[in-house]
């Protein structure tokens, strides 16, 4: 397996519960590395940019209203298959449907506040990565 780099966005339903630090460490037991780590408040703009791929969907406005309704943390994770690792210990994205013991079965409240997103292809996590760190801001 190769060493990956991959974007986690804890959400503002996570921050907002202060579960910031139950959900680092289940990534960290996982076997990721946090390389990057930012909390930071979106402005409409930046979800827009973000999400732009869903931009034609009917729950895109919701979703861009509930990514800047608090603040969220940004990470870069780093490991072995990072990518598949973190969307692992995230599970489905709806947490009726996310095995025990993932973040989204423990900690979710509905399927939009599932507490994080993690990118789904290495193309995906260099454009969200890219997006949302400099170069010098990734300093594992």
């Amino acid at each position: 397996m190769a060493i990956e780099r991959t974007l986690s966005i804890i959400k503002p339903d996570a921050t907002e519960r202060n579960i910031t630090g139950l959900i680092v460490a289940r990534l960290e037991g996982a076997g990721l590395r946090v390389i990057a780590q930012k909390r930071v408040l979106w402005d409409k703009k930046d979800a827009e940019e973000f999400y732009e791929m869903h931009k034609d969907k009917g729950f895109f406005e919701d979703l861009v209203r509930f990514m800047t309704s608090g603040p969220i943390v940004l990470q870069v994770l780093e490991g072995e298959d990072a990518i598949q690792r973190n969307r692992s210990v995230m599970g489905k994205t709806n947490p009726a449907e996310a095995d025990p013991g993932t973040i989204r079965k423990d900690f979710a409240v509905s399927m939009q506040r599932n507490s994080v997103h993690g990118s789904d292809s290495p193309e995906n996590a260099n454009r969200e990565i890219d997006l949302c760190f400099k170069k010098n801001e990734i300093v594992g």
